[in-house]
């Protein structure tokens, strides 16, 4: 799909989309409990609907109706009573919290997924089945994994992605024995570990945290309950970020107090307007083609802890460079820096391209309100926003899409 802009000034209301991240985690603690649990205020992306997918093939039933979600838990400890395969499609959360849960049984489930995700690091995982003598056969598109996952110690380092803490998060408590996940200094993402606590705690299930250190006791039970996805800092960081451009969007239903980590963005834009660099994304990687985007219409700015940006749905840095310059400005990429040599945007003199990333989409459209152009592979905002054009439409952006030429 081909996106087109002309330039317009965005002008409105948007109510923040609901929070992936939190949806993929009620979801799977739904998923896991005995009894009927409720999740309201869902929005189905593809990611949202691979971790539906999964929860099914490993015996959820699932009832939709609107946006909310009717969940009876399945099992997962027991003998396989559903589909043996998950399909994750391109979802990099929803496989990595999956991957647990299909140790827990002794059953043997494969795992499949479009060959960027399985090219995706799961060496974390690799190194626990190695260790404790269980299947773990990785495919150009898919994953097989058997064998019963075994409770104590699992040491992790704290710099890789926290999507495999959340997927032992989510097992551990099912086991007989106690664990213990001890985090390898530096820790990175953190706001969503906390996430998947809290997650968690809502369907009863305890964690302890101690230090670098969470403390889980076995033979715990998920408990039904009736929950509303909060509204989404991720994505509503794009539309505030048209602000930045001298829009005048208003983004209402955020939780003021939410452990979203992405609700640094506004920080952030602040720290960019001010030439106050460098920014450490450590613990905020989703927000980085924004901060790019914003950083490309203000001035030079360098980021710190980018490293992680390269194993992404694209390399989200070295996507931004190549798209960055298309728009006149310069960026360098290093080790663990981006700097944008940001100030001056000129229009395109060809299409900008997706790289297959949703959030290189949305953060070139944010730019081609100013300048104007066009976003080939547009299509690959529907992995977490499939409506994202059309709330651009609804606050005055002069944008149409259709397929590519």
């Amino acid at each position: 799909m081909k996106a087109v802009f002309t330039p317009s000034k965005a002008v409105g209301t948007i109510t923040a989309p609901p929070s992936k991240s939190m949806a993929h985690r009620l979801l799977i603690c739904a998923g896991l409990s005995v009894g009927e649990s409720v999740i309201h205020n869902l929005a189905f992306s593809k990611d949202v609907e691979a971790t539906i997918a999964c929860l099914r093939a490993l015996g959820a039933r699932i009832r939709l109706d609107g946006n909310t979600a009717y969940i009876s838990g399945a099992d997962v400890r027991r003998k396989r009573l559903a589909s043996a395969e998950l399909p994750c499609n391109e979802c990099g959360s929803t496989l990595r919290f999956m991957i647990p849960l299909c140790m827990l049984s002794g059953e043997e489930y494969t795992l499949t997924g479009s060959e960027y995700l399985l090219n995706r690091p799961l060496s974390v995982y690799e190194a626990i089945a190695e260790k404790q003598g269980l299947l773990f056969d990785k495919a150009s598109d898919r994953l097989t994994v058997k064998g019963r996952l075994k409770s104590g110690i699992y040491e992790v380092a704290g710099n890789i992605s926290s999507q495999f803490i959340s997927g032992l998060l989510f097992a551990l408590p099912m086991l007989d024995g106690d664990s213990e996940i001890r985090l390898i200094p530096p820790v990175e993402s953190k706001p969503y570990i906390d996430m998947t606590l809290s997650a968690l705690r809502d369907f009863g299930i305890t964690v302890t945290e101690k230090g670098a250190s969470y403390l889980i006791q076995g033979g715990q039970q998920y408990r039904p309950t009736d929950l509303t996805v909060e509204g989404d800092y991720s994505n509503s960081a794009f539309f505030e970020a048209l602000n930045e451009l001298n829009a005048d969007v208003t983004v209402k239903g955020l939780r003021e107090d939410s452990l979203q980590g992405d609700r640094i963005y506004k920080i952030l834009y602040k720290k960019i307007n001010s030439g106050d660099s460098p920014i450490d994304i450590a613990d905020c990687p989703d927000l980085g083609p924004i901060l790019f985007a914003v950083a490309a219409a203000k001035g030079k700015t360098v980021f710190t802890g980018t490293r992680r940006l390269r194993i992404k749905e694209s390399d989200r840095a070295e996507a931004m460079r190549v798209e960055l310059q298309k728009l006149g400005v310069d960026v360098e990429v290093g080790e663990n820096t981006v700097t944008v040599y940001g100030g001056t945007l000129r229009a395109p003199k060809e299409a900008l391209f997706s790289h297959g990333d949703h959030r290189i989409v949305m953060a070139l459209s944010v730019l081609l309100t100013v300048t104007g152009g066009a976003i080939l592979g547009a299509e690959s905002v529907s992995k977490s926003f499939p409506d994202f054009f059309d709330r651009l439409k609804d606050l005055g952006v002069n944008v149409s899409y259709g397929m590519d030429q």
